[in-house]
């Protein structure tokens, strides 16, 4: 239990991608998370979603630099969104990943709109 509170502690919540209603496609902000290490959370927290048949497959991404090529990180995907109120948590190992993270949102559907945020939760490596 000490370890668990130690840990919830040190953790420091970071938005990678702003509360917005999304209608496309989009690539998000990229995420420095070199200043983390081991395991972060990467939530995607989806509100009101609306359009005929909407869907959002959501995955992380990661590049040795901000404006760089990004690849998909193994198993860092969500499970599908078609339906409001929807918030789901994926683990990352930050070691593991490229410096720069980035939130891929993939949306289909007739007018389909999502809104929706995301974001990091992990340990700096030294505290301050």
């Amino acid at each position: 239990m000490t370890a668990t509170l130690y840990a919830l502690g040190r953790a420091i919540v970071s938005v990678m991608e702003n509360i917005a209603a999304k209608t496309t496609t989009f690539n998000g902000t990229a995420f420095d998370a070199t200043d983390y290490e081991g395991d972060a959370k990467i939530i995607q927290a989806v509100g009101v979603v609306s359009g005929t048949t909407p869907t959002l497959d959501g995955k992380v991404q990661s590049s040795a630099t901000s404006g760089g090529t990004y690849a998909d990180i193994a198993g860092a995907t969500f499970t599908q969104v078609t339906a409001t109120s929807n918030v789901q948590a994926i683990n990352v190992r930050v070691s593991e990943a490229s410096a720069f993270l980035r939130y891929v949102g993939t949306i289909g559907g007739t007018t389909p709109s999502f809104t929706m945020g995301v974001l990091f939760v992990g340990k700096k490596k030294y505290e301050a």
